[in-house]
């Protein structure tokens, strides 16, 4: 008992000087179960503590990878570090096995596992009925919260795994000790689906809803709202091609179903209507301030960082001495090119009046919201990043690869001279991304797009700042066909998602990944004469993709080594 209070203590005297910090780690696997979850702890503080270090595992992914964002990963950026050994471009040029995964991207085992979540998650839900917990919330005691957010976050947990596996071992709510056999086979992927999806209706109705009483108290706690965004999510993949038809292994159950229902897009359409029906959310009006702003009605769910300005000082651009930054990330000229005119016309249209003399002018703003590129104001200057300019100088510095920089994120300091705290809370769910599972998923029900597959993207359109035009289409066209608005779709999702881990897997469970990725990565090659550019657009990063068996992981080899009933995934 002397141990445990000298525990106690050293941990609240941590927390007394890293109050910034909303999920401390609490070595609560090291202390006695029956202390952690103690019936005569009427505040359930040890409990509550046990709980705060489960929600610490949920991943923040801002340069997550090996010092890069995943979608780094994808055709979105290029590592600006430029090594064959850096994890994100290892993940591009397919180059890891079963043996090699990136370490930040091995979630199955090693210290990014999943698996050490869901053990957790299985001791607080087998151990916290017993702790008499009088924090009441809605008249209810505040453990029966607590624990649907547990089993919420074991659902994410789940998904997290199963997105990038496919059918994993289902555990319930079983602690394995060391004496049990836990040989355990892959469930499949529709047991997978539905456990997930069963969880998140099971609970939902004991968490705590949107707005939240006390806000600020509540701070970061998984909501009504967030088990319904995971629905949707998670819906929504299981009815994308890669998984709804286009099983990489049609008769494997692994992998995915056995052939494409219709009825799953409906099902999928359904969620994420469902959360919109809440009327809890909506779009904040202004898109930068989504990621800068704590509370506000467009996030869903976040996993809590700290407040400083450690993205700036990731993936600021080079050449500011007195804001220090390593330019970490590249956005691809492909991405700059995925954005439309301020008009919502695609730069292809010759009516959109786009000049590829003067690439960025009058552009659909979220292109300056998520990157900075030639002619951008920052930190009170105009961005040079031609050849041989201040941010993109040649001498050995570390820079961009493109010419772009990610500005996604990042404060808004265009018109300061430096840096400052902001919050660097990293967003789960979204309500952007909700209207775009609803438009996706609605789209694909019917023939050709309907009015509500539209207003969602009128939403999306409006808040960027892209004018609706005198027919109020806001660039789109009327009446397109399921597959031109799929296109349409699949683009908006894109650019409104941009650095958020979605395009990474969005390419996948779409099943073109294979086109996009066998070909090279590009950026642009800025010239300066005089007073004028010339943009060269120039090939960055050869990029490969095996197909098919690169759309799942593979399952680490030592895993389905020790394990003879752990089937290895197609092709690894």
């Amino acid at each position: 008992m002397k141990n445990y209070k000298n525990i106690i203590g050293l941990v609240l005297l941590l927390l007394a000087f890293s109050a910034c910090k909303k999920y401390e780690q609490f070595p609560v696997d090291k202390v006695p179960i029956n202390i952690v979850f103690d019936k005569y702890d009427s505040l359930g503080t040890n409990a509550h503590q046990y709980l705060n270090s489960i929600y610490a595992l949920l991943r923040n992914g801002r340069n997550a990878v090996g010092g890069d964002y995943l979608d780094a990963a994808s055709d979105d950026a290029v590592s600006s570090a430029a090594s064959s050994s850096n994890s994100v471009t290892i993940l591009a040029t397919a180059t890891y096995n079963s043996f090699t995964m990136p370490a930040d991207e091995n979630v199955w085992s090693g210290s990014k596992s999943y698996w050490a979540g869901i053990r957790m998650v299985n001791e607080f839900v087998n151990n916290i009925d017993i702790v008499p917990v009088q924090q009441t919330y809605n008249g209810v005691s505040m453990k029966y919260a607590w624990k649907a957010e547990a089993r919420f976050l074991r659902a994410y947990f789940y998904f997290e795994l199963v997105k990038r596996y496919g059918g994993v071992p289902l555990l319930g709510d079983k602690v394995y000790g060391l004496t049990d056999n836990i040989a355990l086979p892959r469930n499949s992927f529709d047991d997978c689906v539905k456990y997930i999806v069963s969880e998140c209706d099971a609970i939902k109705g004991s968490m705590l809803t949107s707005p939240i009483i006390s806000a600020n108290a509540y701070y970061g706690r998984a909501t009504q709202g967030a088990a319904m965004a995971l629905k949707s999510r998670v819906l929504l993949y299981a009815a994308s091609p890669l998984f709804n038809g286009g099983n990489i292994d049609g008769s494997n159950p692994l992998t995915g179903y056995s052939s494409n229902n219709a009825d799953r897009w409906k099902q999928a359409a359904a969620a994420a209507k469902d959360v919109m029906d809440l009327g809890a959310y909506s779009l904040d009006n202004s898109f930068t301030d989504v990621f800068l702003t704590q509370n506000n009605s467009e996030v869903i769910f976040i996993r809590q960082g700290d407040n400083g300005n450690s993205v700036e000082s990731a993936n600021g651009p080079v050449g500011f001495p007195a804001a220090n930054a390593l330019g970490r990330t590249s956005p691809t000229e492909e991405l700059a090119e995925a954005y439309p005119m301020a008009n919502g016309l695609p730069i292809t249209d010759p009516t959109s009046g786009y000049n590829p003399d003067q690439p960025y002018l009058n552009r659909d703003p979220r292109l300056s919201y998520t990157t900075l590129h030639n002619g951008s104001q920052w930190l009170n200057t105009t961005l040079a990043t031609y050849e041989g300019g201040q941010s993109k100088p040649n001498n050995g510095l570390q820079q961009t690869l493109t010419s772009y920089y990610a500005r996604k994120f990042m404060g808004n300091f265009e018109s300061t001279n430096s840096y400052s705290s902001h919050s660097e809370d990293w967003v789960i769910f979204r309500y952007a991304e909700i209207l775009l599972n609803y438009a996706e998923a609605e789209n694909e029900t019917t023939t050709s797009a309907q009015g509500d597959v539209y207003d969602a993207l009128y939403k999306l359109r409006l808040r960027a700042g892209i004018a609706p035009g005198a027919d109020g289409h806001y660039g789109l066209k009327a009446n397109l066909s399921q597959a031109d608005m799929r296109t349409v779709i699949q683009n908006e999702r894109r650019i409104e998602l941009a650095f958020e881990e979605s395009r990474y897997f969005d390419i996948r469970r779409w099943k073109i990944a294979d086109a996009i990725m066998n070909q090279p990565r590009k950026g642009e090659s800025v010239f300066q004469s005089g007073g004028s550019f010339t943009y060269n657009t120039v090939n960055v990063l050869t990029t490969k993709f095996v197909a098919p068996k690169m759309y799942l992981y593979p399952v680490p080899y030592d895993e389905v080594l020790k394990n003879p009933n752990m089937k290895q995934n197609p092709g690894w």
